[in-house]
């Protein structure tokens, strides 16, 4: 995929702001794409979209379908607008928070009203064409998907390996018999799915008259406890009970001294080669129906990932096994020729890895945090060993804002970025000059997260890789979207050529 020169954005839609206590697909995601046209960039890039669980800590990266929408990024206002509510019934006495999303309350808040739409809707729905046309559109993972969500609700959410045998090994006659008993609540999960893409294709398509386009994530892995891994485990390596072989991380790295241990299954490649990879295609053409670009989220397990004996207590134990990633991009290629997806290369890498990205014209991916240690002069990292073909990124969300970062790197490399740049550094300019260095770049494409352009410290972290708490919070303030800022913006392309 090759890029003219341009730039864009990295916020997630739930830090937007919004009177609902998370950010949504309503009036500030489209007010964000008429800023994102006006100061010059061209790109907006979220984190992915499926569903989160407030035991797993609200990840976008931890879900329980790799195929369904997050029904928490549904607009209240819309479905007011849609007639799937009244106005009161965007009332409530909730004190949400202005700057985090706090996920109790806010999941409490949207079933409720969610829970209204749908009652609403199920007076009328023999008249309901466009939700039937869904259902029959999306029947490949939305069937599953409905089922096994109305099933965890009805034995009190336990994850379906704790599911009797015959619903967990998904023997045709349990089956049949819950979707009978079933029936109302697995249609329900399908209308919650309808509302969610509805609202999203309208996102897309405002974004498109303004000459904006998506740049979205898909994760490597997809959750042990999810509609995915219950309906396909013969794509996974599980033993006869439906226990997981051995799990996934990464081994010890920049993030952490013991490795991080991520514990979700790990695919039975040799099975899905034989398959053609089906499943993983299906879930490319789901994301490329809501983005435009793709960014494959921990691209180097494609070429070899980090296989750690299930009940490990830390992934130093694993050991790299080979992808057949060449098979699999060439069978993408079939469908997608131009291969409109950014390579997340970071981390660990080895010449495998880099081989994969280069034979497939991947754009990979340079952070400058990265770049300013002992090695400085050959870091990859660096501006001037940029390429076109990267996308270059200040940070990312699992990386400190600049400024927080700033704040806790040593002397040593203070000097080097001082000695780098010519410049007296300080907390009040360097996050500008971060920015301005990606701008510079020879790289077509430069992506800053939106708490670099607005200069916050370490209290704007998205993720802190290796915890499991406080994470996925954070949420731009009303009013720090200014007409100043999109001229400064469209300024500092115009300076740099984008």
């Amino acid at each position: 995929m090759k890029f003219d020169r341009s730039s864009g954005i990295l916020l997630h839609i739930t830090s937007l702001p919004s009177p609902y206590g998370i950010g949504d697909m309503g009036p500030t995601a489209y007010e964000f794409i008429d800023f994102l046209n006006n100061a010059g960039q061209r790109f907006w890039q979220i984190l992915p979209l499926n569903p989160t669980e407030y035991h797993l800590g609200n990840s976008p990266y931890s879900s329980p379908s790799a195929f369904a929408g997050n029904i928490l990024l549904i607009s209240p206002e819309l479905l007011f607008k849609e007639g799937y509510l009244t106005k009161s019934d965007l009332k409530h006495n909730f004190q949400f928070l202005q700057d985090r999303v706090a996920f109790a309350e806010v999941i409490k808040f949207k079933k409720s009203l969610l829970e209204k739409a749908w009652n609403k809707f199920r007076a009328g729905k023999n008249s309901h064409k466009p939700f039937q046309r869904f259902c029959e559109k999306n029947k490949s993972w939305l069937e599953d998907y409905a089922l096994f969500m109305a099933v965890k609700a009805h034995l009190n959410h336990k994850g379906w390996m704790d599911w009797p045998e015959e619903l967990r090994d998904r023997k045709p006659t349990a089956l049949k018999k819950l979707k009978e008993e079933l029936e109302e609540n697995i249609e329900k999960e399908k209308f919650l799915q309808f509302l969610f893409f509805s609202q999203w294709q309208n996102l897309i398509g405002h974004a498109r008259e303004k000459n904006i386009r998506f740049i979205g994530d898909i994760p490597f892995y997809v959750s042990y406890d999810s509609a995915d891994c219950w309906a396909n485990a013969k794509y996974f390596k599980l033993d006869k009970q439906k226990k997981p072989v051995s799990v996934s991380g990464v081994p010890p790295d920049y993030f952490s001294e013991t490795g991080q241990l991520w514990g979700t299954p790990i695919y039975d490649w040799h099975t899905l080669q034989k398959d053609n990879f089906n499943w993983w295609m299906l879930r490319v053409r789901q994301n490329m129906l809501l983005f435009d670009i793709l960014r494959f989220d921990h691209f180097r397990a494609f070429s070899a990932y980090w296989d750690v004996p299930a009940g490990d207590d830390t992934a130093i134990n694993g050991r790299w096994q080979k992808t057949p990633g060449n098979a699999f991009f060439k069978t993408i290629k079939e469908v997608y020729p131009d291969l409109p997806f950014i390579a997340e290369d970071l981390g660990l890498l080895d010449e495998g890895v880099h081989k994969l990205r280069d034979r497939f014209e991947l754009p990979g991916m340079k952070v400058l945090q990265f770049a300013f240690g002992d090695n400085m002069a050959t870091n990859p990292y660096i501006p001037h060993n940029h390429h076109s073909n990267n996308v270059v990124y200040t940070g990312t969300h699992d990386n400190n804002t600049v400024c927080g970062w700033f704040q806790h790197i040593s002397k040593q490399e203070k000097k080097r970025l001082s000695a780098y740049l010519g410049r007296r550094l300080t907390h009040n300019n360097i996050a500008e000059l971060f920015q301005r260095m990606c701008l510079m770049s020879v790289a077509d494409l430069v992506i800053i997260p939106m708490q670099d352009i607005l200069g916050l410290g370490g209290e704007a972290i998205m993720n802190r890789p290796g915890t499991a708490s406080d994470n996925w919070r954070w949420r731009m303030a009303p009013g720090q979207l200014t007409s100043a800022l999109e001229l400064k913006l469209k300024s500092l392309n115009a300076i740099y050529g984008r």
